[in-house]
């Protein structure tokens, strides 16, 4: 069994053992969490053919999003379980949540096969993903903290935090070898489901590891003095002063680091395929690079916050890409797709329109049953945003047709609500063609043109964005864990770091392109990151301290 470390003793090979088999365990988990995100255009085409394409999208964001949704509820359930009876088996369960939830994605049917069943299936699973990585996280941070000697917990915590972002590098590599090994069109239409299919041989090897842990030797200690809790959320949660903390944690800490954490990684992603229209493979490769050069970070920034503190490092990264964002971004734009940026300067797009003509394209029309995007507004915005133009928007009087100004080049929209159906089907084409056309005669690439891109630069912006990443993710398990006492340590911690991580994070890929949606510029959704970043630097600045020479096993 292993020990509680001496304050500054070094790890034993037992310890570094069994943090290595706790990590490995969590990758694997992330590795299951986030294929659906990679494969979310994928997935939106199979499980959402009923949506325009930019609501389809949205919505299988959305699904995405749920899992994360769920997260916090999951941290309750299972928190309180590890306070109560322990780390090992608490973490035990959710990876066999997780692995079985992944593989019933992986065989899940379509909605053409299964109608509107499908999607709601889907979002089921997601859930119980989102449940079973709830429980995870603070389990293996807490585990391998309460392993760890007093003045390296930041380094050795950071192991843990390298976890996410290396499965979501394991999803992004398995993803390239099926789609090389089985060619795009195989891929897009069955091969998808392999590396949800695959994540059953993870399980088992996970399940394996997680077996030959021993218990967090200080829950042992503390269980055997009897001074273990046995009301976890009560003491947490009912009680202000360690309310208090929470709440601070997750507005002056975990949140901002999440909008940093998925802006870099994610959004990064989808920002490439979706708005600058870069090739699948080509785009994953650029993540799968950034990561795997940018990843010591992690490990860096955890051992630097031993020695000058968890706060400033974290502080000092939400900063920094707040007042950032929109120039790498933007810059993105510049190596990545020029001639989109060139577009976009020379023929800017205008939408004359009525607003009362205009929904809110982020509602899913069909499965509302109440808003169909089929006004002369709607249909033109759904195309422009189709093909990444971004446009502003002018009032026109009411009860006139919308128009779209792409240079010097003037499109009528059509009015089809009192058409006939093949009336209306063959307007909605012809609008199509001659947008389209007004689109390409402008400049406007349907893709990126790898011989056009500077792929140095765009990597070197990626490795940017995924540095700023590893500076607030690689202190935050340490600080957390410092935060709280070891009685209720996996519940209190847990919570802030899964609302944070869960709800900010989680939900930002598709709050940023509904932004994208509502506004028609392409950067606009970088708003959501940035606004949360700068509250998170105000609040953690002001109110919460740094805890580096706390002692955990007092």
């Amino acid at each position: 069994m292993a020990s509680v470390p001496a304050s500054g003793a070094a790890l034993t090979q037992s310890h570094r053992r069994v943090i290595l088999a706790s990590s490995l365990g969590t990758i694997f988990e992330w590795y299951d969490f986030y294929l659906y995100g990679s494969l979310a255009a994928i997935i939106a085409a199979h499980f959402f053919t009923s949506l325009p394409s930019g609501s389809a999208f949205v919505m299988a964001l959305l699904t995405f999003a749920a899992g994360f949704a769920v997260r916090p509820f999951g941290a309750i359930v299972f928190g309180r379980l590890g306070d109560m009876i322990g780390r090992k088996y608490t973490f035990l369960v959710t990876i066999v949540i997780m692995g079985i939830s992944t593989f019933l994605v992986g065989i899940l049917p379509t909605y053409a096969s299964i109608g509107i069943a499908a999607p709601i299936l889907l979002v089921v699973l997601r859930c119980l993903q989102g449940l079973a990585l709830g429980g995870e996280y603070g389990g293996a941070a807490t585990y391998v903290a309460e392993h760890a000697p007093n003045g390296k917990r930041g380094l050795y915590t950071s192991f843990i935090q390298t976890t996410a972002t290396i499965g979501l590098f394991l999803s992004l590599l398995v993803i390239l070898g099926c789609r090389t090994m089985l060619g795009e069109d195989a891929f897009k239409e069955w091969g998808w489901r392999v590396p949800f299919l695959i994540s059953f041989v993870l399980l088992l090897v996970s399940i394996w590891i997680r077996m030959k842990l021993n218990e967090s030797p200080v829950f042992q200690q503390m269980k055997a003095e009897g001074k273990h809790s046995k009301a976890p959320l009560t003491e947490s949660f009912a009680n202000w002063k360690n309310g208090r903390i929470v709440l601070l944690a997750l507005l002056g800490a975990t949140a901002g680091q999440a909008v940093v954490w998925y802006a870099g990684q994610f959004y990064a992603l989808f920002f490439l395929t979706q708005t600058l229209k870069v090739d699948a493979v080509t785009a994953n490769l650029f993540i799968a690079a950034a990561l795997a050069i940018a990843t010591g970070g992690f490990i860096f920034f955890g051992w630097l916050s031993d020695k000058i503190g968890r706060k400033p490092i974290i502080m000092a990264g939400c900063l920094l890409a707040a007042i950032t964002y929109f120039p790498i971004f933007k810059g993105l734009t510049h190596y990545a797709n020029p001639a989109l940026e060139a577009a976009a300067k020379n023929s800017p797009a205008v939408v004359v329109a009525d607003p009362k003509d205009c929904a809110f394209q982020f509602v899913p029309g069909e499965l509302k049953g109440h808003v169909k995007f089929n006004s002369s507004c709607d249909l033109v915005k759904n195309l422009l945003n189709g093909r990444s133009v971004t446009y502003t928007n002018e009032q026109a009087p009411a009860g006139t047709l919308a128009s779209v100004r792409i240079g010097s080049t003037t499109i009528q929209g059509v009015d089809v609500s009192s058409l006939s159906p093949e009336d209306a089907k063959a307007a909605q084409a012809k609008l199509t063609a001659d947008l389209t056309a007004a689109i390409n005669a402008a400049g406007y690439p349907a893709k990126a043109d790898n011989a056009q891109m500077n792929k140095p630069m765009v990597l070197l912006l990626l490795v940017l964005l995924v540095l700023y990443v590893t500076m607030v993710y690689g202190p935050i398990a340490a600080w957390l864990v410092e935060l709280f006492p070891t009685r209720i340590r996996y519940t209190s911690m847990s919570l802030p770091y899964h609302i944070g991580n869960g709800w900010f994070g989680g939900f930002l890929p598709t709050t940023a392109f509904a932004l994208v949606l509502l506004t028609g510029n392409i950067y606009s959704g970088l708003w959501y990151p940035i606004v949360v970043a700068v509250f998170t630097f105000i609040v953690g600045t002001l109110f919460l301290h740094d805890t580096k020479d706390v002692d955990i096993n007092q």
